[in-house]
């Protein structure tokens, strides 16, 4: 599979951005004018740096505003044409990509337009030169991929092919049965592109708010389907106009690009045609059973706290490592390990980040094929040295350096606890407080970091992405996305804002980085839980009052119901399917805390309440 991106995609200078997509695995390259033009060097020197990187370039765009003009403009144009075509030579590049015009002085006309582009077609075959053209969703006179093949076809020339854009084409709804008449030997590139689904002018949502493959909302691989049925089978290109993309790290960003497309392919494959027989075979998504367990790491001071508050949420320490300081908590189907261990991984990662979740791992289907996928996406794997006869588990880096592990059920890794561990000398905890489960754990990430981590997680296991939320938080707007298991035994919240005074960003200041800043637990009475909690001396999140009495305003709830949310500091939801319970523990140490949920058929995660609760948390960390 040959893979290409634009310059634009990436920050930094064009030497840096050459460097990011070499090191991501594409092959190809878009040079845009733009990022030509501001390099310090000249043409032949950008030619020598990508082939010594290993890169073609594909493309030199945009040429804008070519087609349909009058005279003297029309003459000028050509002329214009004639010298991108030398710097093109010098380029050591043959196809260049012309957009539809926008001129206000443009003149209409399939024929003319048809006519143009056949003149060109020759001056550019004397050069040894293609041209494409690319129908843009707000061109004056082509903004419709049929019209821009409707001129190609009737230019009727060898040089002269067309571009397909998926934003331009799904900007305006167009249907894309179209597609499939066209020969695939006429089409000269395919640029991809998703997006959310926005309701603004087309200019303002093309240059701001593309994103990658899997990341956006349109269906792309109706798209793919399309396309591959013209029996294209040539390269596939990336053009992205993204805000956050440009504030991010262009190799961090470039090897998002590569992952999108592998996992984009991927999905392709099985479906027929030409781009699904050119798909990687890689192994499937890996199927999530569930979370094994959290790893906190903790330095002596903070294990002891650490070790008390597991202890009051009902935790036992049924384990200690062979080999580590390294404890083991468990109540229902819940593990947490205590990790303060003086070297190591988790060391370092307290050391960075103070007491926090070091790792999560991932109960899989297969782990080896998980670990496999997760390597051909891109994704870092992780490996450090075991004690003797100790397990390897497979793993790779997660969300702000830390590790994502994967264990399952058919191999040794489901031995994990009888492998690493022992019978502890002390047995330590308070009796069950009820908790059975993780329902979801909630990750804070740097705003530009969202997209990045919600493909990470889409591409390497079978989950699905809720639609984007707003979160009010006092100090600002939090968007927040879940990905999820269709089963709900894998449920992680992505959490960013764009302001610095909200508690997800606070998180990140006081945390030094990305990472989990919250974990709910289930249980099946939350009264009889939060009421065992408080007595084992857990303190809980206070509730405002003023919040019980909008909820009996706006509900149908009972006094005495009531009366015992309030009394236990119980947060109240409903939905089509059910209701949904939440209290809350006040933080540990100002870097995470607990959930506690009750789940009745409900789906969703409570998020009207959300407010409420960061007001309540702000206040607690101003006191």
């Amino acid at each position: 599979m040959q893979t290409s991106i634009a310059t634009v995609s990436l920050s930094g200078g064009l030497a840096e951005k050459l460097e990011a997509i070499a090191a991501a695995g594409f092959t190809g390259v878009e040079i845009f004018e733009s990022d030509l033009l501001s390099f310090n060097g000249t043409p032949k020197d950008v030619a020598r740096m990508v082939a010594s990187l290993g890169l073609k370039i594909v493309t030199f765009q945009p040429f804008r505003d070519f087609e349909g003009m009058p005279e003297p403009q029309r003459s000028r144009t050509f002329a214009r044409a004639e010298r991108k075509f030398d710097l093109m030579g010098e380029l050591g590049c043959d196809l260049l990509m012309i957009c539809s015009n926008v001129a206000p002085d443009s003149l209409g006309g399939i024929d003319r337009a048809a006519a143009d582009f056949h003149e060109l077609g020759e001056r550019a075959q004397k050069r040894g030169i293609r041209v494409g053209f690319e129908a843009l969703a707000w061109g004056r006179h082509v903004s419709d991929y049929r019209d821009s093949w409707e001129v190609v076809r009737r230019a009727d020339h060898p040089a002269i092919g067309l571009t397909l854009d998926s934003f331009h084409i799904f900007s305006r709804k167009t249907d894309l049965k179209a597609i499939r008449s066209i020969p695939g030997d006429k089409i000269v590139l395919v640029q991809l592109a998703d997006a959310p689904w926005l309701e603004m002018d087309v200019i303002s949502w093309s240059r701001h708010f593309r994103c990658f493959p899997g990341q956006g909302e349109f269906p792309l691989i109706e798209f793919m389907d399309a396309v591959s049925a013209t029996g294209y089978g040539g390269l596939l290109s990336l053009e992205i106009f993204n805000d956050q993309f440009r504030a991010g790290s262009p190799r961090g960003v470039a090897i998002d690009g590569q992952r999108s497309l592998v996992y984009l392919m991927d999905q392709m494959r099985g479906r027929g045609g030409v781009l699904a027989a050119v798909a990687p075979q890689i192994p499937p998504r890996g199927k999530c059973l569930g979370i094994e367990f959290l790893e906190f790491a903790a330095d002596d001071r903070a294990a002891e706290k650490l070790a008390k508050l597991f202890a009051g949420l009902g935790f036992s320490k049924v384990g200690e490592h062979k080999s580590k300081a390294v404890t083991r908590w468990s109540q229902g189907r819940i593990n947490l390990v205590l990790n303060s261990d003086k070297e190591g991984f988790a060391h370092s990662h307290q050391i960075a980040h103070g007491p926090s979740v070091c790792a999560l791992c991932l109960k899989v289907d297969d782990a080896t094929a998980t670990l496999d996928r997760a390597e051909r996406l891109r994704d870092t794997p992780f490996r450090q040295a075991v004690g003797p006869g100790e397990l390897q588990i497979p793993a790779v880096r997660g969300l702000g350096g830390s590790l994502l592990y994967f264990v399952d059920p058919k191999s040794q890794l489901g031995r994990l606890w009888d492998i690493d561990f022992t019978a502890p000398k002390e047995p330590q905890g308070n009796g069950g407080t009820g908790l059975t489960t993780v329902d979801h754990v909630s990750q804070s990430m740097h705003y530009e970091e969202m997209l990045s981590w919600l493909l990470f997680y889409n591409s390497l296991l079978d989950v699905t992405k809720t639609p984007q939320l707003d979160v009010i938080d006092p100090g600002g707007i939090v968007r927040s996305q879940v990905v999820q298991t269709a089963d709900g035994s894998l449920r992680i919240a992505l959490n960013a804002s764009q302001s610095q005074q909200t508690l997800s960003s606070r998180f990140l200041t006081h945390y030094f980085g990305s990472g989990v800043q919250h974990i709910a637990l289930a249980t099946s009475d939350i009264v009889a839980t939060v009421r065992r909690l408080r007595a084992n001396g857990v303190d809980m999140l206070p509730i405002p009052e003023n919040y019980y009495d909008d909820l009996e305003a706006r509900t149908d709830l009972s006094a005495e119901r009531l009366d015992v949310l309030r009394a236990h500091g119980i947060l109240y939801d409903r939905d089509e399917a059910g209701e949904y319970l939440q209290a809350y523990t006040r933080s540990f140490e100002d870097l995470f805390f607990f959930e506690i949920v009750e789940r009745r058929g409900y789906k969703g995660f409570g998020a009207v309440n959300a407010s409420i609760r960061l007001a309540a948390q702000t206040r607690e960390a101003k006191s």
